[in-house]
C-alpha cells in the first residue's frame, strides 16, 4: 500500500484539554508512517500532559513559547508554519477553536496556526453541550469557511457509554484522514473511480442453508485499500465477509448472492473508470429454494438441481465495448484461481470475456488462494505474462495496481 505520510512533516498543536494523553497516540502513529512530527503546545496543554514525554516521541523539542526558556532562542512562528505539510490540531478545546476563528493569537500554537500555508485539520474534544453550543458550531463554521478540515468528534451510541459524547476521535482515525488527504492530492489515481468485486456468494438452498466457497475477501479488500491509498474514488461490492478497509471507501455495496453482486455490478459498472473482478462468484445456483428448513427425517436422500448463474464477467466485457469511447476507455481486470492447465485456462477466460488483463493464482502453489494471508500470482495481458514471488496480499494488490495504472495511463 503506498504510504501517503512518508516523509510528511506534520505540526500537531495540543490544547488544555483531557484528551490531551492521547496526543502521544496520534505522534505514535504518524511517525510510523513515517512522517516527521514538531508539537506545539499551549501553556494550558502543559497541565495534561508533560513536554519532556513528547519530545522523548517526537525527538524533538516541544515548542511552547515564543522565546525558549534555555537560551532565550525565539522560536519563529513563521518559519514553522512554512515548514509543515499539514498542521493537526488534537485536541482542540473550544478556547482554542474560538481564538482560531477570531485571530486571538495570545500563544505559540494560534501564531502557528494564522502563519500556516499547509491545510489545517482539527479534532474538537470537548463536552457535549460545549460542543453543541451556537457560539462553538459558528466557530467551528466559521473555521470550514477558511478552508480548515473539521474532524467530527464522537457522537454516537458508543461514545456515551465510554468517555461521553463529543470526546475527541481515536487517534488512529485522525491519522486516516490525513492519509486520504495525501492520497486523494498526490496518488497516480486521483480522478478514477475503481469498481472492486470481492468475497464469496453464498447460494441458499433453504432460510439456514447455502452453496458457497472459502473466499475470505481479503485479496479484494487489499486492493481497495491499495486503490484507495493512490486517490481513487472506489465502488467496492462486497460478498458476505468479516473485512473491513483500511481507508473508507468512496462507496460500499453488500451483497449476498450471484444474482445480487450481478445486479450491483451492472448497475455500477457506468461509473467506474476500471473494474476488477476479485470476487468468487458461485457458477451455479439451486433452482427452488425452500421457504422453511428442509428436515433431513422428511427428505432422505436429497437431490440439488442447479442452473448457471448470470456470467458478470462477460456481460460486464460485452458492456465494456459499448460503454467505451475514443476519449475514455473501460478497464477490465479479472481473476482466475485455477487447478490445472492454469495458464491455459486463463489465457482463454482473458479472450472470451474481454478482459484487459487477468491475474492469475493456483491452488497447486503453498500460500495462494482462499483465507492465506499471502498469494502468488501471475498477470496476464493480450501480449505479456508475468510471474511475481510469494507475497503479502498487500504486496500483491501494490503489483496489481502498478500494472492497472499503466494501463490506465495507456488509455488516455
Amino acid at each position: 500500500m503506498a504510504n501517503t505520510l512518508k516523509g510528511k512533516k506534520i505540526i500537531l498543536g495540543i490544547t488544555g484539554s483531557i484528551a490531551a494523553y492521547k496526543a502521544c497516540y496520534i505522534i505514535r502513529g504518524l511517525i510510523k508512517c513515517g512522517a516527521e512530527v514538531q508539537v506545539v503546545i499551549t501553556p494550558a496543554g502543559k497541565e495534561f500532559i508533560t513536554p519532556i514525554t513528547l519530545s522523548a516521541l517526537t525527538s524533538k523539542p516541544v515548542i511552547s513559547e515564543f522565546f525558549a526558556q534555555r537560551d532565550g532562542t525565539w522560536n519563529s512562528h513563521v518559519d514553522l508554519g512554512l515548514w509543515a505539510d499539514a498542521m493537526l490540531i488534537a485536541p482542540a478545546t473550544a478556547s482554542t477553536i474560538g481564538k482560531m476563528a477570531n485571530g486571538i493569537a495570545d500563544n505559540m500554537l494560534i501564531t502557528t496556526y494564522l502563519s500556516a500555508k499547509a491545510p489545517v485539520f482539527v479534532a474538537p474534544a470537548m463536552d457535549l453541550d460545549m460542543y453543541a453550543h451556537p457560539s462553538t458550531q459558528k466557530n467551528l463554521e466559521t473555521l470550514r469557511s477558511y478552508g480548515n478540515h473539521i474532524i467530527e468528534p464522537a457522537t454516537g451510541e458508543l461514545a456515551s457509554h465510554l468517555v461521553g459524547k463529543g470526546r475527541m476521535e481515536e487517534p488512529s482515525t485522525i491519522i486516516l484522514h490525513l492519509e486520504r488527504y495525501f492520497a486523494a492530492k498526490e496518488g497516480d489515481l486521483v480522478g478514477k473511480t475503481i469498481m472492486i468485486t470481492t468475497g464469496p456468494t453464498y447460494e441458499k438452498i433453504d432460510p439456514v442453508r447455502f452453496i458457497g466457497n472459502y473466499s475470505s475477501g481479503k485479496m479484494g479488500f487489499a486492493l481497495a485499500d491499495e486503490c484507495t491509498s493512490r486517490g481513487a474514488k472506489v465502488i467496492l461490492i462486497t460478498g458476505p465477509v468479516q473485512q473491513k478497509t483500511h481507508f473508507p471507501v468512496y462507496q460500499r455495496c453488500d451483497v449476498e448472492s450471484a444474482q445480487q453482486m450481478y445486479d450491483a455490478a451492472l448497475s455500477l459498472f457506468a461509473n467506474a473508470d476500471a473494474t476488477i473482478l476479485s470476487a468468487a462468484v458461485a457458477d451455479y445456483t439451486p433452482e427452488q429454494v425452500a421457504d422453511e428448513k428442509i428436515k433431513r427425517e422428511k427428505t432422505g436422500n436429497m437431490s440439488l438441481h442447479l442452473k448457471p448463474t448470470q456470467d458478470i464477467a462477460a456481460t460486464l466485457g460485452q458492456l465494456k465495448s459499448t460503454l467505451t469511447s475514443k476519449l475514455a476507455k473501460k478497464v477490465l481486470v479479472g481473476f482466475a484461481l485455477e487447478t490445472n492447465q492454469e495458464q491455459q485456462n486463463a489465457e482463454d477466460k482473458l479472450n472470451r470475456k474481454n478482459l484487459d488483463f487477468i491475474v492469475l493464482n493456483s491452488l497447486n502453489d503453498e500460500g495462494a488462494g482462499f483465507r492465506y494471508d499471502t498469494n502468488k500470482i501471475s498477470i496476464i495481458d493480450r501480449e505479456n505474462k508475468t510471474d511475481y514471488p510469494l507475497k503479502s496480499k498487500a504486496e500483491v494488490a501494490t503489483d496489481i495496481i502498478d500494472h492497472l495504472a499503466k494501463v490506465l495511463q495507456e488509455t488516455k
